[in-house]
């Protein structure tokens, strides 16, 4: 039997199963102090041998002797403690054997042969076994002198003793090698465990990450934006004289200012985006058309069909979202003049679709980007999909589906 790896971690299977063995020692010491104790009394009381009783005697004491110096130690998976007693105590009861033919000391056997699994590895106790019971078949042969007779019934008594030792001394090993496996399998198995969810943990960090630089982008980026943009056109309007245009400008900063505000603290709280706070996706669809209409002269129209109804927050955040990078391409790139959201609830699905009528561009050759990849990460993150169709000169149809 193997030991338990001494280097297995507090609390791990492989120390527990060490913990069970330890609390197994008391029954094999009481074992095999029963069977000592009667071998001792079972030779006190039987008439004495050619030697007399008291050589026996002084041989049972010294098996007892190296069970407590080494005996003990190898139980505890000392396999050179273990070879030692095993030596000492075969070789003291070879000779209780030799001193009494009679002797009634085999009971040692019951004790002694099991010992030779639990102490020895598996090679050592087969040779164990076989060099012990070879040892004193061959003694009881010589001690018969030599008779013939005795041949069969030594050999049939040792075959019978090898078998049912080889039988048992396999299985209770394979047993123990299968316990001590499974407890390192499920030592392994934690450990692993433990790595994934460290690995999950770094991932959910990434994952917030590029989260949070999505709510960023689509929100404050795009907020900051509208701000350079208004200031230029308040600029101008001031370098025309147009005051009245000016002042129309400067509101629509101090607005636009006041909601990416309020977009941060929504972001940094982790609560849904301010255009859902208190009002229905729809409702923050037509706010949103309204404050590009008027932020960029941009004109956008909202339409909705089929009967609204609460989606849930995450895919309203992924629609509103989808929808505010739309507009957001649109009003930087797209130099278009008018831009159309429709909002399509379907049976099992709702539609969002942004066409507009600007400058258009290839899809094969620039159909990704920032802004175009957080949108479908958004959607897988809801079951949904995203398509663009476009062409220079031809506007561009962003559709985006997510399931009901």
């Amino acid at each position: 039997m193997t030991g338990v790896d001494e280097r297995a971690e507090p609390g791990s299977s492989s120390r527990e199963l060490d913990a069970m063995w330890r609390h197994q020692e008391p029954f094999w010491h009481g074992v095999f102090a029963v069977v000592w104790a009667a071998a001792v009394v079972v030779t006190l009381v039987e008439p004495p041998g050619t030697f007399g009783r008291w050589p026996s005697v002084a041989l049972l004491g010294v098996i007892a002797l190296a069970y407590v110096v080494w005996g003990a130690r190898g139980l505890r998976h000392e396999p050179r403690a273990g070879l030692v007693y095993h030596l000492l105590a075969w070789s003291a009861l070879l000779g209780v054997q030799w001193v009494d033919p009679d002797t009634e000391s085999w009971m040692l056997f019951f004790a002694m042969y099991p010992q030779l699994w639990a102490m020895l590895r598996v090679r050592s106790a087969v040779i164990g076994t076989l060099v012990t019971l070879t040892a004193f078949g061959g003694l009881r042969f010589v001690q018969s002198d030599f008779s013939s007779e005795a041949i069969g019934p030594i050999a049939v008594s040792s075959l019978i003793s090898l078998a049912v030792s080889l039988a048992l001394g396999l299985f209770i090993s394979r047993i123990a090698s299968e316990a001590d496996t499974r407890a390192r399998t499920i030592d392994e198995l934690r450990s692993t465990q433990a790595a994934l969810a460290a690995v999950e943990r770094d991932r959910g960090v990434q994952v917030e990450r590029e989260r949070m630089s999505r709510e960023i982008h689509d929100t404050l980026a795009q907020g900051f934006t509208s701000v350079v943009a208004l200031s230029r056109a308040a600029e101008s309007a001031l370098a025309r004289g147009d005051t009245d245009t000016a002042r129309e400008r400067l509101s629509l900063i101090e607005r636009t200012a006041v909601d990416n505000l309020a977009e941060a603290r929504l972001i940094v709280a982790e609560l849904t985006p301010g255009h859902l706070q208190s009002r229905t996706l729809v409702e923050a669809m037509q706010r949103l058309g309204a404050a590009v209409s008027s932020e960029a002269g941009l004109h956008a129209e909202v339409s909705v069909q089929g009967e609204p109804a609460p989606l849930g927050g995450v895919a309203e955040v992924v629609l509103l979202r989808t929808a505010q990078e739309a507009l957001s391409n649109v009003r930087r790139h797209a130099a278009a003049a008018q831009v159309a959201l429709d909002l399509a609830y379907e049976p099992d699905r709702v539609v969002l679709t942004v066409t507009d009528d600007g400058r258009g561009f290839d899809p094969a050759a620039d159909g990704s980007g920032f802004g175009l990849d957080g949108v479908r990460a958004r959607a897988a993150e809801v079951g949904g999909g995203v398509g663009v169709v476009s062409a220079p000169g031809a506007g561009t149809t962003l559709r985006l589906e997510v399931p009901r």
